[in-house]
């Protein structure tokens, strides 16, 4: 009775799709709906190159459209993706703003995703996580299978692992971790649907977090979250993450965070460890003009750009390239991380 009643409503909702394709998405979704909200995290497997390399985007604060630039960084998105023959895409949140999706059925999906990354370099896989804009609307739409029938590369969770042969890369739901979402959060209203109680959520997933990387045997290991641990942007350092999340990376050998929010690009070393702090905040909305180069007191800055644009990330057994790209594609930083050295150059 009840699939009968979901197959309805997904049959009248999507009327484009056709219902054989929303079938094979439904027993996904049920089961999604099934498993606990403090499950352990799932794990994704990811193919390399038949060289043994990886290449992929990393791209954050997007949703907006096509405006304030978004449909010109997703063109030299598409220009560096299809030059790269890259792997797939990652984009570390604020997906849809102002206040993320209403429901699997919000026309902003087609608008501020599918009709904007449209280069042939973009159709790859999409792993993303979620920020705080999108728990200001529907969080658990962009978490529901459903929407791989709209457009098959989205995949969204709230944590998850990725593994490749080369790489594991942990995707970490960061918002939860602050406290000022649930004590002063303003006239916005967050859906904590699947995260109450928190105390639990955050214990479960830092628990599972240990787990995971303990046992990674990757050669390289990244992590990935909304929120920046170190930053000289508007937002700064998150004290939660520092206290709660940062001490799981550097136990496990983390070689690199990667994160948006701060609508910017930037790259800060590690003063006593070889994590790289990475921001990918710019696909769209940018220029703030509040960076705080003065603050580099608790970080070593190598790289601070107020503005819009993405991140390529190349790598193989031996060395990961990065490169920082301003909205005309222009490479503004790059930062080669030897493995065997454990350094960077």
């Amino acid at each position: 009775m009840v699939v009968a009643m979901v197959a309805a409503s997904m049959a009248s909702g999507f009327r484009t799709k056709a219902m054989a394709e929303l079938c094979c998405y439904l027993t996904v979704a049920l089961c999604a709906f099934l498993v606990p909200s403090f499950a352990k995290l799932t794990t994704i497997e990811h193919p390399v190159k038949p060289n043994r390399s990886l290449s992929f985007l990393v791209v954050g604060d997007w949703g907006r459209k096509g405006f304030y630039n978004q449909s010109e960084v997703a063109f030299q998105m598409g220009r560096i993706g299809e030059k790269l023959k890259i792997d797939f895409v990652i984009s570390t949140g604020d997906n849809f703003y102002d206040n993320g999706l209403t429901s699997v059925y919000d026309p902003a999906f087609r608008d501020s995703f599918t009709n904007i990354y449209t280069a042939k370099g973009l159709q790859k896989p999409w792993y993303s996580v979620l920020g705080n804009h999108d728990y200001r609307g529907n969080a658990e739409a962009q978490l529901n299978p459903i929407l791989r029938s709209v457009d098959k590369r989205w995949i969204c969770m709230r944590s998850f692992v990725l593994k490749t042969e080369l790489v594991d890369i942990f995707f970490v739901d960061t918002t939860p971790f602050v406290d000022k979402y649930f004590t002063d959060p303003e006239d916005h209203t967050y859906d904590w649907k699947g995260v109450e109680p928190r105390k639990n959520y955050l214990s479960s997933l830092i628990k599972d977090l240990k787990a995971e990387m303990r046992n990674s045997t990757a050669l390289w290991k990244f992590a990935v979250g909304h929120h920046a641990i170190k930053s000289l942007g508007h937002h700064g350092d998150t004290a939660q993450l520092i206290k709660f999340l940062l001490p799981v990376l550097k136990d496990n050998n983390v070689d690199v965070y990667m994160n948006g929010h701060d609508h910017c690009l930037e790259h800060i070393t590690s003063m006593n460890g070889a994590m790289q702090y990475l921001t990918s905040g710019g696909g769209s909305k940018a220029w703030r003009g509040d960076l705080k180069p003065d603050d580099d007191v608790n970080h070593s800055a190598k790289f601070l750009y107020d503005g819009q644009g993405f991140m390529s990330v190349e790598m193989n057994e031996n060395e990961a390239m990065i490169l920082f790209y301003d909205v005309e594609g222009l490479i503004l930083h790059q930062w080669k991380i030897s493995k065997q050295l454990r350094s960077a150059v």
